[in-house]
């Protein structure tokens, strides 16, 4: 059985399928809270307590995508996959670019769901686990069990995914890391997905440490990424 502690906030319009997909994940030892709509789905998250999204995309009055920034904005650790008919290139890449933690294509297999949520899951408890998990970059001070980039007194919360990349740059610190590590690692899988994804991540991560010139993430074509920087004594 997974963990109670997993409290999952799902959000369906398909009535039947929102009803099979919570009666699925209960029997597996999960708490469950269906809504049917945006709106519904995005007070329900402010009231209640949950750990974790699945999110459909084509939802009434708040669109799934529109959903996970509001979410985002509020708890942006809390891991969300989306769910939905939606398989174009252009809208996976558009829910990575959101931060989304993984996509599944309906009609999708309730094992492959099943265990997409318990790999993401046991990424978590591993990070509450590792409490050590300090990494010092230049100036700023990376808490990957909180997933908090501190510098200046002002700290910014990564996303579960953001914490993860940043992770695997900090280990191998002035040292490339392969490209298809990261994605394995991380995603399970060597997928162009999600290596759009991680470029996704990549980039914000740029971003994150833009006023700080000697941090770099350099990007080595063809072969993957290095963080490098000069710590401050």
């Amino acid at each position: 059985m997974v963990d109670k502690r997993i409290n999952i906030l799902l959000v369906e319009d398909d009535l039947n399928l929102g009803f099979l997909t919570a009666e699925f994940l209960e029997n597996q030892g999960m708490q469950v809270k269906l809504f049917r709509d945006g709106e519904s789905g995005l007070a329900g998250f402010k009231e209640g307590k949950f750990n974790f999204c699945l999110l459909d995309i084509m939802l009434p009055k708040l669109d799934g995508f529109n959903l996970a920034k509001k979410i985002r904005a509020i708890k942006p650790e809390v891991p969300i996959i989306f769910l939905t008919a939606k398989a174009l290139k252009e809208d996976k890449l558009k829910g990575y670019n959101i931060g989304a933690d993984d996509y599944v294509t309906k009609p999708f297999d309730e094992d492959e769901l099943l265990c997409k949520i318990k790999a993401i899951s046991n990424r978590i408890d591993f990070s509450q686990h590792n409490k050590d998990a300090v990494f010092q970059i230049g100036k700023f001070k990376f808490d990957y069990a909180n997933q908090a980039l501190e510098a200046d007194s002002k700290i910014k919360r990564l996303t579960s995914r953001e914490a993860d990349v940043l992770r695997i740059l900090c280990l191998s610190k002035n040292n490339i890391v392969k490209r298809e590590k990261i994605l394995i690692s991380i995603w399970g899988e060597n997928d162009y997905f999600y290596g759009r994804s991680l470029d996704v991540f990549i980039s914000k991560l740029r971003k994150y440490f833009s006023d700080d010139p000697l941090i770099k993430i350099e990007n080595i074509p063809t072969v993957g990424f290095l963080l490098s920087c000069q710590d401050q004594k």
